[in-house]
């Protein structure tokens, strides 16, 4: 069967990329139409690295011609990324690296208790499993667990001299190099200040540290879309930002705000995806059987409405919460459901940054100045 362009185009004129209004022809994202006998190339134009974008377009494309055109015809989409350009934004400044780190993750979440810290150092251990050299800086200023994760509470950063200069060495525990507040402060011990002294303690765990040569560097950020959050990235340029949630509707709601921080033009932070955690549980003895006690699709239904993808999902399994209490990560035990699940999230963890970096230029750091006890974005003069 010899097919014809003009009625595939027709066809195409009735699916549209996702987050566009106009249909694929009418945007101008089908650049060309090539056919040969039963043979179709489609080839598009997208404006997002993003992959769950780009397979979702494939498959629309691919199905709308056999369900409207030829159900035997075989198509083949090609893809072609042109990112538009934004005009410079002034609050912008460039950041400053830390030499010998790759790629600088922030690990987010809209509220407490939705497992931010876990998913942190179970996806830092499958990342070094993986033959990648990790860090991971515990920003939760207030409320430091990576040295109970860890299982290294008790140790102490000792001062190495680095080029002259006095600096600390990270803790080591299962490959993966950690600073916290936590190693500085007593177990009982309420750190009690102002935002300006967070910072400071930050900015010293940052740049005056012998991190070494890191793959990746997770920061564990605290809850919420504050002060913490702004003077880490006014100090870095951050790769991306992973954000955490449940499928509840609560957790949501403030996992979406998370996103929006990263996402506004004031932060402009690429958003790598949504982590659901707590997905589901299933009872050891009814091991085919998933109970959605929190919600079913959440992370998934939201990710859809804000174009990022889905980097994974995690179940409720009690063995995790006890793995993070005797400070010996989850994902350190072979041939599990969890090793499973944190394994899929680091490739995609990876490749998502993979793509940022071939598609995207550097992140920069925003410049934000402190007035009244409320942190401002404040453009250059």
């Amino acid at each position: 069967m010899k097919l014809d362009r003009k009625e595939i185009l027709k066809a195409l004129e009735t699916i549209s990329v996702a987050g566009e209004g106009k249909n694929m022809v009418e945007s101008g994202a089908v650049q060309n139409v090539l056919t040969f006998g039963d043979e179709v190339v489609v080839d598009l134009l997208l404006s997002t690295p993003a992959l769950h974008i780009k397979k979702r377009a494939e498959v629309d494309i691919i199905k709308t011609i056999h369900d409207l055109v030829y159900e035997k015809a075989k198509v083949k989409v090609n893809i072609k990324i042109e990112a538009p350009q934004k005009p410079e934004n002034p609050n912008l400044i460039k950041g400053k690296p830390i030499p010998g780190i790759s790629n600088i993750v922030a690990v987010a979440s809209g509220k407490g208790g939705v497992g931010k810290s876990t998913v942190t150092a179970n996806l830092a251990v499958t990342l070094a499993k993986m033959g990648f050299n990790v860090g991971v800086l515990d920003a939760d200023i207030y409320g430091p667990s990576m040295p109970i994760m860890f299982d290294v509470e008790n140790e102490k950063p000792i001062s190495v001299e680095v080029d002259g200069k006095s600096k600390m060495k990270p803790v080591e525990s299962y490959e993966v190099k950690i600073l916290s507040i936590g190693f500085f402060t007593k177990p009982d011990q309420a750190v009690i200040w102002r935002g300006p002294m967070a910072a400071k303690a930050l900015n010293q765990m940052i740049f005056d540290a012998d991190w070494g040569q890191l793959d990746f560097l997770l920061i564990d950020l605290p809850p919420g879309t504050g002060d913490i959050h702004l003077s880490i990235m006014q100090s870095l340029p951050i790769t991306g930002a992973v954000v955490v949630s449940t499928p509840q509707a609560v957790a949501l709601a403030d996992a979406k705000k998370g996103v929006s921080m990263f996402k506004s033009d004031a932060i402009s932070v690429p958003v790598l995806g949504i982590i659901e955690n707590m997905a589901y549980f299933t009872p050891e003895e009814l091991p085919n059987n998933k109970y959605y006690i929190f919600g079913k699709e959440g992370a998934k239904n939201l990710a859809e409405d804000l174009q990022v993808p889905v980097l994974g999902e995690i179940p409720l399994v009690q063995s995790i919460r006890e793995a993070g209490d005797y400070g010996r990560p989850a994902a350190l035990q072979t041939a599990t459901p969890l090793e499973t699940a944190f394994e899929e999230i680091a490739r995609n963890v990876v490749q998502e940054v993979v793509e940022r970096n071939e598609t995207l230029p550097p992140t920069e750091a925003i410049k934000i100045t402190t007035m009244a006890g409320c942190s401002a974005v404040k453009g250059k003069k």
